[in-house]
């Protein structure tokens, strides 16, 4: 691993907690657990736009993806009650504490998602984490989602550093793959998925939360 000059961190999931939307599912009369099966929908629906050369926006392809797990049974307003709770989702309790210490290192920091970046800047000041992070980097910018390269360099040159100087950090094995593949270096966190996919090329840092992550990205 090259000496790390950035890091960019995923939002969903590795820093929002998205367990409170089960709650607004439910309020319009919706299963909780409908929750991760709509989540990976929007995941594979957006992948797969993006694989057959089209730009997933991630509003579009959230909202598309809900209204095919409810079996269309949800109404436009209870789908915009839903989708409103994106930009109030809060941080999972690692996240500050991971994003201080880089700051308190003078590491530039960013946001590399596939999310809303109007809705990523409410969630990142709403949990008070937007005096931390610098430049949010969306799939709607480089026109690809993760795991697309183009959306890595997009990220490392927002950053001003070179691909071998970024660190992308994130809970998901195929986030920590595609940067990997892009030249990128990568820090997992096990706080989701447990264990390291196999099939995945590994991670140049793994830690059970973000700050054990980060202290190994800065060498402590």
């Amino acid at each position: 691993m090259e000496q790390v000059r950035a890091v960019a961190f995923d939002v969903l999931e590795t820093l929002l907690d998205l367990g409170p939307m089960r709650s607004r599912l439910a309020a319009v009369g919706q299963p909780p657990e409908l929750l991760q099966p709509w989540f990976l929908r929007l995941q594979r629906d957006a992948m797969a736009l993006t694989l057959a050369g089209d730009v997933a926006e991630f509003g579009a392809v959230a909202r598309q993806a809900l209204r095919t797990e409810t079996r269309h049974t949800a109404a436009e307003d209870e789908l915009d009650h839903v989708l409103s709770g994106f930009g109030e989702l809060p941080a999972h309790p690692d996240a500050e504490p991971a994003l201080r210490r880089l700051t308190e290192a003078g590491m530039p920091v960013g946001c590399l998602t596939v999310g809303d970046p109007e809705v990523t800047a409410r969630f990142l000041a709403g949990a008070g984490l937007d005096g931390y992070v610098g430049p949010v980097i969306t799939a709607g910018e480089a026109g690809v989602w993760k795991p697309s390269p183009g959306l890595y360099r997009t990220a490392a040159q927002r950053l001003g550093v070179p691909l071998g100087g970024l660190a992308v950090v994130a809970v998901h094995a195929w986030d920590c793959h595609g940067a990997k593949r892009a030249g990128c270096a990568a820090g997992w966190c096990s706080r989701l998925e447990g264990r390291y996919g196999a099939v995945f090329a590994p991670p140049d840092v793994v830690g059970d939360d973000l700050v054990r992550v980060v202290e190994g990205l800065l060498g402590g």
